[in-house]
């Protein structure tokens, strides 16, 4: 079961890698930082097609991320 969840791991890993590169720059610079955190706050949102897509795939990949690392961590014991 560990070797099982590891090699999971491991292409949820790469996977979470590969969508992060994928991703557009949404802005550049601190000023690009404070305008983009106000967007987010008051519910503007930029993401379009392949941007949403992109963005819910690193959400999922994220949660199975920590999943199976608690998993890993817990099988290993």
């Amino acid at each position: 079961m560990h070797t099982f969840l590891t090699v999971l791991l491991v292409i949820v890993s790469i996977g979470l890698i590969a969508v992060v590169v994928l991703q557009s720059g949404k802005s550049a610079g601190l000023s690009g930082a404070i305008s983009g955190g106000a967007e987010q706050l008051f519910g503007k949102q930029k993401a379009r097609g392949l941007d949403l897509v992109l963005h819910r795939v690193t959400v999922v990949l994220s949660v199975l991320f920590f999943v199976l690392t608690i998993a890993v961590t817990y099988f290993k014991l």
